[in-house]
């Protein structure tokens, strides 16, 4: 059987259809309304390691690494999910603008593809030196040079020279992703078997659109110098940075959802291309995103260090199984990011020869199983360790002043990821690892915290979490804390992160030494 896997970075699934959409903005997603409509929709898929590059060592590892280490590289001993495929005789190819994968501090996750499309131009990709002056009022939107909206004006002044190149609609981001994956859909539709990772930077900001686009869910003029398409991370109901006017955030939702419609007419490409020659009858098609995006919701923008509400964390997942039990219906069973990576293997009948985080839902589409787990894990390295059952989630976040040590073999800077780190003094070297028999390095390091708050909600009954149901001494309260200890010590979680998060009383009941299986 075929893969195809579209990751959507920063998708949140609340601006879908198939997801009820209970936003004000009437958000037009044909495709994926279509692409709903014959798949299972998954209604309780939550995030995992976050953000960026930690959940796509979950997608193509199988590995939930927040809980040893923060944004970094593919480690030696994985097993990535292209060099498993190549060797079960599929061919590899990988489609993406996401530049993360090419920067400093996070290498090996292309490198093991038979092909690689990098799309140039996202975001601060280091891409062009020229125009030197460009466009002033693209600056001042996207927070560059004089723009009173932040102060990050040497890093985000290159998406302005980037976008220089951007004339037409076809020379926007997603549009050449989707187009060069099309391309190679019709080149390699005779392939005995392929797999095709598309990864798709959009819709994460800048929230930049063609005019055509830009206009659909405003009745502002996209151009107005005023008006923000990169809005700083933070609250916008503060004095801080990330202050905005209700105007300016209406702004940045209105070019969210715009881009979103961008990204589902291309995306339509890559179906059209299914259809054109009956693919669908031998091709799994995994459509997801690594985290959402808040828009203003609870007052927050972008991917602060705030609490991981369901806004972030509770991310849309469609999948297209040709046998598959649930086609067409929603499923409710509780899943993980994590849980892709065996998915994928087991679909294409490969076999996982190494412990893992991953559990394959493929019994679920088959109608073989009712749920794969009881609980997922999400977070930040260091920052908040959360829980959920499906219905309730609790949230906890760290004491910045108890100990934290990062596990890996490389040396990494845990609060600037796209920087090198100097060497740790006295790093100590050993079988740290609960899934591995390689040594890493165990190092301490510090990860500051600003949200100190314990939250626990019922997301059944209240979707937005508005009524934190912690300290009040329910015996919700206490199951979920239970759920956290049967989650750490199954996967036998460094012993520190019990007195980071407040769960001392925890530590001593978990069983040690149990190896994952």
């Amino acid at each position: 059987m075929n893969v195809i896997l579209i990751n959507i970075d920063s998708l949140n699934r609340h601006f879908l259809k198939a997801y009820g959409q209970p936003i004000e903005l009437d958000v037009q997603t044909p495709n994926l309304d279509r692409f709903a409509e014959r798949s299972a929709v998954f209604d309780r898929h939550y995030a995992g390691s976050l953000p960026c590059m930690p959940a796509r060592r979950e997608f193509f590892a199988g590995i939930q690494e927040f809980l040893w280490r923060p944004w970094g590289p593919m480690e030696p001993f994985d097993r990535p999910l292209a060099r498993v495929s190549r060797e079960n005789g599929y061919v590899t190819q990988l489609v993406t603008d996401h530049y993360h994968y090419f920067q400093h501090g996070s290498h090996g996750y292309f490198t093991d593809y038979h092909g690689f499309e990098f799309i140039r131009g996202h975001e601060t990709d280091a891409w062009k030196t020229a125009p030197i002056h460009p466009d002033p009022v693209l600056l001042r939107q996207t927070c560059a040079e004089d723009a009173p909206h932040g102060n990050s004006q040497n890093r985000r002044i290159a998406y302005a020279r980037n976008a220089a190149q951007f004339h037409r609609e076809e020379d926007f981001l997603s549009p050449r992703v989707f187009t060069s994956a099309a391309e190679w859909l019709e080149d390699n539709r005779e392939q005995e078997r392929f797999l095709l990772v598309i990864d798709s930077f959009d819709v994460h900001e800048p929230f930049h659109n063609p005019d055509e686009f830009a206009a659909l869910y405003t009745d502002e003029d996209p151009h107005d110098p005023g008006l923000v398409l990169w809005p700083e991370y933070g609250n916008v109901l503060g004095d801080g940075r990330a202050r905005l006017s209700p105007r300016q955030v209406a702004f940045v939702r209105s070019q969210f959802a715009a881009k979103l419609s961008m990204v589902d007419k291309w995306l339509g490409r890559v179906f059209e291309k299914l259809d054109q020659h009956d693919l669908w009858e031998d091709t799994m098609v995994i459509v997801t995103s690594d985290h959402g995006h808040y828009l203003g919701e609870k007052g927050w923008m972008g991917k602060p260090d705030s609490p991981n509400y369901d806004v972030l964390a509770h991310t849309p997942l469609f999948v297209w199984h040709p046998q598959g039990a649930h086609n067409g219906e929603h499923v409710t069973a509780l899943t993980s990011a994590v849980d892709l990576y065996a998915t994928m293997i087991d679909a294409m009948g490969g076999s996982i020869e190494q412990p893992t985080h991953s559990r394959s839902l493929v019994p679920l589409l088959l109608g073989q199983a009712d749920r794969v787990r009881d609980w997922a894990l999400y977070g930040y390295f260091g920052r908040t360790l959360n829980v959920t059952d499906g219905r309730y989630t609790y949230h906890l976040a760290a004491d910045q002043d108890k100990p934290l040590n990062l596990y890996s073999t490389m040396f990494m800077n845990p609060e600037d990821w796209f920087s090198p780190v100097q060497i740790p003094e006295n790093p100590e070297a050993g079988r740290f690892l609960p899934y591995t028999d390689s040594a890493v390095w165990q190092y301490p390091v510090r990860v500051g915290v600003r949200n100190h708050e314990t939250l626990l909600f019922d997301t059944e009954q209240d979707p937005w979490q508005d009524d934190n149901l912690a300290g009040r001494e329910s015996p919700m309260e206490r199951r979920m804390r239970g759920l956290l200890q049967v989650a750490l010590g199954e996967l036998q979680a460094p012993t520190e992160l019990y007195a980071r998060f407040g769960l001392e009383e925890l530590r001593g009941k978990n069983e040690k030494g149990r190896r994952l299986v």
